[in-house]
């Protein structure tokens, strides 16, 4: 599974990136984690709200951190 954390490196950013490991390690998962700050990076997924997640090549949501449980939902 790979995992991209979407965003600029803000406050909410980093919170994610951290519920996001909380969740993997709960799961016992070894997804490969990757944080994408680069602007037109992020636009190709058609993100306007950061920060986003995206599994698989799939956008799972933007402009929110989830709790880790919720987290663990899109990684199963």
């Amino acid at each position: 599974m790979r995992i991209e954390i979407l965003g600029t490196g803000c406050a909410r950013c980093q919170q994610l990136i951290q519920n996001v490991r909380t969740a993997l390690a709960h799961l016992g998962s070894d997804a490969e984690v990757h944080k994408v700050e680069d602007i037109q990076q992020i636009m190709t997924y058609g993100v306007m709200s950061t920060p986003a997640l995206v599994v698989d090549g799939q956008l799972k949501f933007a402009g929110k951190v989830p709790a880790p449980k919720e987290l663990e939902g899109y990684f199963r």
